[in-house]
């Protein structure tokens, strides 16, 4: 064992320029875990010389890293921008991984001679996408809500059926007519936690006087967590309960609601760069040679084939528009689960998983570059784009417990209705006022006359009994303006 010095500065460089590498796939439209997977191929046995190949524990690291990934998807996820999509979503998480999984099994049977259930495990192990890989290119350029959601959601949700498909084919047991009823009682007891559980945490959550502001993204991490143990111990999907239950959680009225999702955020980039590198130290560039030909194949299937055909089947009864079927078909990157679930089937000593391994490295690298590159241009060519939304509006919760009241802090963003309301003109609940503004760095206590502008930051004091509904009020007119009340307007 090196010594604990060596380990922790290691591990700190590592951090530091996965931080950094964020920035330079920012600027060049790349997705930044080719640069985390360069980071541990550089580390690793080829050329610094640092040899790790147990895969029983890369597996196992990586499905941890998978569960804090998908913790952050859920929490920071908006309900009201993926509702529009849900079905969309669902579908493309479970109808397209069916369809998905049928067209490279039969083809790889037939082009590369496996052996069917070999032929249909690689097809399982390739049918997941990456949203971490989709959205770090699509920053800046902008595609419809729906769009957005659609691939936020199938990305959210579709590892779960995923890795039952990979259980499934990778052991020796055979697949009787039972079968499809436990995927379908997984699944279904894998959502029923975790809404429990989501509802549950967001209840306790609230009613709790913690004694710092920090616990609070802790303990809502660990409700995440737990579900995802909830899941597995009660033989359904744990991932998916994880993904659910943040989900509930993120959008719920929860305390420091804006701390808990930023601390979610940092635990989710944490998790990507360690997965990344350590799946790049796992990997071994003497093998991939060999792994060039069959994944070529496996890719055409794929990206001309097995994508397009899965969205057709997936999103057409959904009535949406062939440009925006061809944009998800094109959209459908890979990027760390397939390379973990590659892993299970190894671990799980299914024939030629070694192969495989290698096949969805290589995979993962050429279709990131090919395209990851392309997607920004793909998008603008069909016509898929939209003018950038202005940004959401930041409203951020803490409870005064020994006043009954809220402290509510808003952040007035760029392209806000709220740009130019007099404060009088927002009609508050009564029990609700603003006690102090902070602009350009300077505080002062208003009063009805005065008039906000874009980047003020607000302080709300209220009532326990009025907190949702002055939240409310304030999103209101931040969609519709001081004609909130009449407009009916939908808060973004």
């Amino acid at each position: 064992m090196p010594d604990l010095e060596t380990v922790l500065g290691v591990a700190a460089a590592v951090v530091l320029i996965g931080v950094l590498a964020v920035r330079v796939s920012v600027r060049v439209g790349l997705p930044s875990l080719l640069l985390y997977l360069g980071i541990g191929v550089l580390l690793g046995e080829s050329v610094l010389g640092i040899e790790f190949s147990d895969a029983l524990l890369t597996e196992s690291i990586g499905l941890a890293a998978l569960v804090l990934i998908l913790i952050e998807g859920g929490l920071t996820t908006r309900w009201d921008a993926v509702r529009p999509s849900l079905g969309v979503g669902i579908a493309l998480s479970t109808v397209a991984v069916v369809v998905s999984i049928g067209v490279v099994g039969v083809s790889l049977h037939v082009l590369l001679d496996l052996e069917w259930r070999t032929a249909f495990l690689w097809g399982a192990v390739l049918s997941s996408t990456d949203a971490a890989a989709v959205f770090s290119v699509l920053r800046g350029v902008g595609v419809s809500r729906r769009l957005a959601g659609a691939l936020e959601l199938e990305s959210g949700m579709n590892d779960a059926p995923v890795v039952l498909a990979v259980l499934l084919l990778a052991a020796a047991d055979p697949i009787t007519w039972l079968t499809p009823v436990l995927v379908v009682y997984e699944l279904g007891a894998g959502a029923a936690i975790g809404v429990l559980l989501g509802l549950g945490g967001a209840w306790a959550l609230r009613r709790a006087a913690l004694p710092s502001t920090g616990l609070y993204p802790l303990a809502a991490i660990a409700v995440c967590v737990l579900a995802y143990s909830g899941g597995q111990f009660a033989h359904a999907s744990g991932l998916l309960a994880t993904y659910v239950c943040a989900l509930v959680l993120g959008n719920s009225d929860l305390p420091h609601r804006g701390g808990v999702q930023s601390f979610a955020e940092g635990t989710g980039w944490l998790a990507q760069i360690g997965l990344f590198v350590l799946l790049g130290l796992y990997a071994s560039p003497g093998r991939l040679l060999d792994a060039v030909a069959p994944a070529a194949v496996a890719g055409l299937v794929l990206v001309l084939a097995a994508r397009p055909l899965s969205v057709l089947v997936a999103a057409t009864p959904f009535r949406v528009p062939w440009r925006e079927q061809a944009f998800l078909s094109w959209a459908g990157l890979r990027g760390a689960v397939p390379i973990v679930l590659a892993l299970i089937a190894l671990t799980e000593g299914a024939p030629g998983a070694g192969m495989l391994v290698d096949v969805v490295f290589v995979l993962v690298v050429v279709l990131t570059l090919v395209q990851g590159t392309t997607l920004p241009a793909v998008a603008r060519l069909l016509g898929v784009t939209q003018a950038v939304d202005a940004q959401r509006i930041e409203v951020d919760a803490a409870p005064l417990d020994e006043l009954g009241a809220d402290l509510i802090q808003v952040r007035v963003p760029v392209g806000s209705r709220l740009q130019g309301v007099y404060l009088r003109e927002l009609r508050l609940p009564v029990g609700a006022t603003v006690s102090l503004v902070v602009r350009r760095g300077e505080a002062f206590t208003p009063d009805g006359g005065t008039r906000l502008r874009e980047r003020d930051q607000l302080l709300v004091v209220a009532t326990s009994g009025v907190r949702q509904a002055t939240e409310a009020r304030i999103r209101a007119v931040d969609a519709g303006g001081r004609l909130a009340r009449w407009r009916g307007s939908t808060p973004r």
